[in-house]
């Protein structure tokens, strides 16, 4: 029997247990000893849990015991989630994870850690939730150049779209929807001002370009600035509006990575992902297009995606499972002011000859907000758009996939 341990029995860790215990005979498909959890580490006692008797409180308890080979930590942050982390790699313990800030701050240590120590630290459900996108670059792509990758990967800003778009809410009042229904937290400051996805999309980034691409390193926007105005004349263009994480490889071999609002048009395969849905585009030189989607968040998603990565630890037991981020590599990662986009802008009325004057071969938005000129540029960067853009007054400005 495999023994293993989860760190934190909130809404994700108690999710891995369930699975663990409840697909216990098909796991075995897999790894035909079976995996056990021994230990679940929390500050808190449960009770009414039919696992009370596995709650210890003392990291140590699972540290000492050499009958452990696997942890899932499902804390979260970077504090006591890293610490735990590192110790138990330095044992020769391998740890799955579904905390994508401690991936996309630490990851390149945390894997050389444990590589030097015959294990492995693996994230699949950091990014996508219990959809297999890590998996599919890493072992169903490894033969591509893969040229962009194009996702919604926050379910929470993506249902507030969805509300205010087809039920004619401002933000606020999706937002509050969003917090009611358990998918948006008491402060949603992660998830609408774009920061998950960004996370999401460094880690990305970080195992097709092969080197580090930092938080940092990708510009960032969220929704917060969108209204119904937005949506409206996004529908009149044929277009809807998500928030989109945007990697692509350019042809000097640099990555352009942002994470922003867009208008998706209706010929592209993520126009119709809706609701707390993820969908994730693809692009190889070979394959083509691949679409992936389905439930980005949740406990049994996130958790099972968790799980996959617990039976590949049991099947390389003392080994170390290979993924293409190398932690010595810095990617390079262009200015995001580089890359070309048309732009849906939206300005007073009593601008519409200034606007047209300064952006040339516009196309007008016909179902525009009274007193207000909408329209759409010609192909510009960011740095020739703000110079056109000198002296008026933009309401709005949104990229267009």
């Amino acid at each position: 029997m495999i023994e293993a341990a989860v760190m934190g029995f909130g809404t994700v860790g108690g999710g891995v247990v369930k699975v663990l215990e409840e697909n216990a005979g098909i796991i075995r498909r897999s790894v035909r000893e079976g995996i056990h959890v021994k230990y679940i580490l929390d500050l808190r006692e449960f009770p009414e849990s039919p696992y009370r008797g596995r709650i210890v409180h003392d990291v140590d308890t699972i540290l000492n015991d050499p009958s452990i080979s696997i942890v899932c930590e499902t804390m979260g942050g970077q504090g006591a989630a890293y610490k735990f982390t590192k110790a138990f790699l330095e044992k020769g313990i391998s740890v799955c994870t579904s905390n994508k800030e401690l991936v996309a701050a630490k990851g390149p240590e945390l894997m050389e850690t444990a590589k030097a120590h015959h294990c492995s630290y693996l994230f699949e459900a950091s990014v996508g939730g219990g959809i297999p996108l890590l998996r599919t670059i890493i072992t169903g792509l490894p033969q591509e150049d893969i040229t962009s990758v194009t996702g919604i990967l926050n379910g929470t800003t993506n249902y507030i779209l969805t509300k205010m778009e087809k039920e004619g809410t401002g933000f606020d009042e999706a937002l509050k929807g969003a917090q009611e229904n358990g998918y948006a937290e008491r402060d949603p400051s992660a998830d609408v001002e774009g920061y998950d996805t960004a996370r999401k999309i460094a880690i990305i980034s970080s195992i097709v370009g092969g080197g580090t691409a930092a938080f940092e390193d990708v510009h960032c926007e969220g929704i917060t600035k969108i209204t119904p105005a937005d949506l409206h004349c996004a529908n009149a263009l044929g277009c809807r509006v998500k928030l989109l994480a945007v990697m692509k490889k350019q042809e000097s071999g640099k990555y352009s990575i942002i994470t922003a609002p867009f208008l998706v048009p209706a010929g592209n395969a993520l126009y119709n992902i809706d609701d707390v849905f993820n969908g994730i585009l693809i692009h190889g030189t070979m394959v083509d297009d691949v679409l992936l989607g389905g439930r980005g968040a949740g406990r049994e998603p996130t958790a099972s995606a968790v799980v996959s990565d617990v039976i590949d630890a049991a099947k390389n037991k003392g080994e170390t499972v290979p993924c293409p981020w190398d932690g010595s590599k810095k990617l390079d990662v262009a200015d995001y002011r580089t890359a070309k986009y048309r732009f849906f802008v939206r300005v007073p009325e009593e601008e519409r000859a200034a606007a047209a004057g300064a952006f040339g071969d516009i196309t007008e938005v016909s179902e525009a907000e009274e007193k207000e000129f909408s329209f759409v540029t010609p192909e510009l960067n960011e740095t020739e758009f703000a110079g056109k853009a000198a002296g008026l007054t933009i309401l709005s400005r949104i990229r267009m996939l």
